[in-house]
């Protein structure tokens, strides 16, 4: 009996840890930074990597091959003071599509503007109703991949989780840390309209395109192809649509859709009808005239 005591807290926490949400892989890069303590950044590493895994962002179970695939690399570009950082930071998900091997990107978003304190070896806590510099920043990416994740299976799916990125971004209004603020960055690239803008009505057809392309696309063209690429075409016309009204001056929102999704539909419509692929040129051409040389392959 006291045996069966000892093992309980290691099978509860192994059953937990099952269920958690998030597969992240974790990188922190310090090669800019000189003459300081090396060790800091391989246990913020470790940290960090710890904070996005065992954390239960929600309400939900998650089988262990069901977490979302998702990497963070944080590159150190300063060091102002011993618990102070600077940095930018890539953050990548991916969703499996049904019935393949393949992982759709879902996520391939640039950070330049990461600012946040670490004090070697001091538990990383977060709490939803405060700010803190590190943790806010990860919990805003954690649940922002979520999100994604929840509106590519079903329409909406993820705002209850982007409404939790957003009270994030209003928490950190106070703060002085760079990228939480309406004008900080360069064409409105930021944290606060990356959630803005896609809890905004006006983009709602990017939701809708999300969830539609992954669902009814994406999923379906291991058994039907040729349906699920129309489908893509058809889907096409929601960003269209949002690119046509202009909700804001940068449509900072289609791009991070681009920036993930461009190279996938270069390779989808390369196996394409020419008469599709005519329609499918003039819409990406369209909305996307900055990766043109990628789209060259589906004339072809």
């Amino acid at each position: 009996m006291k045996r069966l005591f000892l093992l309980l807290p290691a099978l509860l926490f192994l059953t937990r840890s099952g269920a958690q949400e998030l597969n992240c892989n974790v990188q922190v890069v310090s090669q800019q930074i000189q003459g300081t303590n090396k060790q800091v950044f391989q246990t913020m590493q470790t940290a960090i990597y710890e904070f996005m895994n065992t954390r239960v962002w929600t309400n939900n179970v998650f089988k262990s091959e069901e977490r979302i695939e998702c990497n963070l690399l944080i590159n150190i570009t300063d060091q102002p003071a011993s618990d102070q950082f600077t940095a930018t930071m890539q953050v990548q998900s991916r969703r499996p599509v049904f019935g393949t091997s393949y992982n759709s990107v879902m996520l391939n978003y640039m950070d330049n503007n990461v600012q946040f304190n670490y004090v070697e070896f001091q538990p990383l806590e977060f709490n939803e109703n405060s700010y803190n510099s590190l943790t806010s920043l990860l919990a805003f990416y954690a649940y922002y991949i979520i999100g994604l994740d929840y509106d590519s299976y079903s329409l909406y799916g993820g705002t209850d989780y982007f409404l939790k990125a957003e009270k994030i971004v209003d928490n950190a209004q106070s703060s002085s840390d760079k990228g939480w603020k309406a004008f900080d960055g360069k064409s409105n690239k930021n944290r606060y309209w990356l959630v803005k803008n896609i809890l905004d009505k006006n983009y709602e057809p990017v939701r809708e395109f999300i969830y539609r392309y992954h669902r009814l696309g994406l999923d379906v063209m291991q058994s039907k192809p040729n349906e699920g690429r129309a489908e893509i075409a058809s889907d096409l016309k929601l960003l269209q649509k949002v690119y046509r009204q202009k909700p804001d001056f940068y449509m900072h929102l289609l791009q991070v859709v681009f920036d993930s999704k461009s190279d996938e539909l270069a390779n989808i419509f390369s196996e394409s009808y020419p008469d599709e692929a005519s329609r499918v040129l003039a819409i990406l051409g369209e909305v996307d005239p900055a990766d043109a040389r990628k789209y060259e392959k589906i004339k072809k």
